[in-house]
């Protein structure tokens, strides 16, 4: 069953899409304001956010940013501003579709379906290589120069977030906020370990590096060693 946050603070809207998707066979959780929606979507892991841009506390494309820093959960927005100058500034924000009130249960179940089934083709297909270095994001599965990595649950979800942002430096916060689901609280320490862990298992350490570069002051950048 697919799960879905909706951030709406206009109850009626609210209680009337959270229905529908309930019917369509979804798993809904809503949220009447930004901060509290974006709690959920941190909290719950959605397979999909529905997004109003009108919030009480915050603008919804401020919230698009704040979610796009920690997830890359399909967001739909649906809202009743409908210029094109606004449709493009939110699609170029990190929006997945935008859907303009009012609007049918028959729209918005189709939206949501093809927003999933792109969502699900991409994770079905996803293999990356990186030098020697293959993940498997279907399976689960790492290999080394075609030898077979005994990763647990996150050190694999941590590899396959770094190898997803190969060649940028991504910092400890950042690393704290998609892979433990912490944006505002956790221990850094905790990502030193498990960077530890990776680099032991990737035949390395932090002062001979193959992999995993350490940008001081920073975070760490992914990269296939130097031929």
């Amino acid at each position: 069953m697919p799960s879905v946050v909706l951030i709406e603070d206009d109850l009626h809207i609210r209680q009337a899409v959270a229905r529908s998707l309930a019917d369509m066979g979804h798993h809904v959780a809503s949220a009447p304001a930004a901060l509290a929606g974006l709690e959920a979507v941190v909290q719950q892991r959605p397979d999909l956010v529905l997004l109003d841009l009108g919030l009480p506390d915050l603008d919804g494309t401020e919230l698009l940013k704040m979610i796009r820093a920690v997830s890359t959960v399909p967001v739909i927005v649906i809202t009743a501003r409908g210029e094109d100058a606004e449709v493009v500034r939110v699609l170029d924000s990190g929006a997945d579709d935008y859907l303009v009130k009012p609007f049918t249960t028959a729209q918005l179940g189709a939206r949501v379906r093809a927003v999933l089934r792109r969502r699900g083709e991409t994770a079905t297909r996803e293999s990356i290589q990186i030098g020697g270095l293959r993940i498997d994001a279907p399976t689960r599965t790492a290999t080394l120069d075609a030898r077979s990595l005994d990763l647990s649950p996150k050190e694999f979800d941590l590899l396959l977030y770094l190898a997803r942002r190969a060649g940028e430096v991504v910092t400890k916060r950042e690393m704290l906020a998609e892979v433990w689901r912490e944006p505002y609280g956790g221990s850094e320490r905790t990502v030193d370990v498990h960077l530890s862990w990776l680099r032991r298992k990737l035949g390395e350490s932090a002062a001979t590096p193959r992999y995993l570069h350490t940008v001081f002051g920073v975070g760490i950048r992914l990269a296939a060693p130097a031929s």
